[in-house]
């Protein structure tokens, strides 16, 4: 007779859940300390050049105003404030070159920002130096954009697929309460798929054609970044609502298997 774990385990592998029982934890950050985010694990993307998407915040580094961890959590948080020539500040953590992986289940949860204007994101880029994109590919594992209340974004960038050529991989669903409520946005990453879920379950599925490097650049390492953006080409297509300020993405932990 199968045990109930044995039945629970085959419904999911049936459903696509899980491709190999990635069950050895690898990396992990629980926010289980105070102060600014631990500098063992990740790092700061700095400036205000826009970032490619014609953002307007400057990303601080090692400022608790904008990236620090309280009562469990991590928070990164957006000011409308004047910096650098700027007029709203924010942070975007990396993991490159202090978490680093090929293939596995990643899983984050968060309560992400709300507001016209808002755009966090949850995603992953090849850890490769220098970074070609989008050749070398782009995994987001959650995007969110204030215009939109509730309708969250996964998508796969690569050579042949990506938005510049109108050509990217993507869908999205409704989650009503993410602003209220933490959620788990997770990645499941094999040599044959990749997998984006919420709370467990599968929202978006890209397969390896076997083709080329331009439809499958995923079979090495990628680092993931946590980040708060504001405006940008997609972020600001309706304006900002500057009322909504401060903003936040909370984060209760980021746990890596393998």
């Amino acid at each position: 007779m199968k045990t109930i774990a044995s039945l629970l385990i085959l419904f999911m592998i049936t459903r696509g859940i899980y491709a190999q029982p990635f069950n050895k934890l690898v990396w992990s950050d629980e926010f289980n300390y105070n102060g600014l985010p631990d500098s063992g694990k990740w790092n700061y993307d700095v400036g205000g050049h826009g970032w490619g998407n014609a953002e307007l915040q400057y990303y601080t580094s090692k400022r608790l105003k904008n990236a620090r961890v309280t009562h469990g959590v991590l928070i990164i948080e957006a000011f409308k404030e004047k910096i650098e020539g700027k007029d709203y500040s924010s942070a975007r953590l990396v993991t490159k070159g202090k978490g680093d992986w090929t293939y596995g289940r990643i899983e984050i949860r968060a309560k992400i920002p709300q507001g016209r204007g808002s755009w966090p994101a949850i995603w992953m880029l090849g850890s490769t130096t220098p970074l070609h994109w989008p050749d070398d590919g782009e995994i987001d594992i959650m995007e969110h954009v204030g215009f939109d209340p509730g309708n969250i974004h996964y998508s796969v960038h690569t050579k042949a697929y990506n938005h510049i050529q109108h050509t990217q991989k993507t869908d999205s669903s409704i989650i009503k309460d993410y602003a209220t409520q933490f959620h788990v946005y997770g990645l499941l990453w094999d040599k044959e798929k990749i997998t984006i879920t919420v709370d467990q379950k599968p929202q978006f599925t890209f397969t390896n054609e076997h083709k080329t490097n331009a439809e499958w650049p995923f079979d090495k390492a990628f680092h993931l970044l946590l980040n708060v953006a504001v405006g940008g080409f997609w972020g600001g297509q309706k304006g900002i609502d500057d009322r909504i300020f401060p903003i936040r993405m909370e984060i209760d932990y980021v746990r890596v298997y393998q």
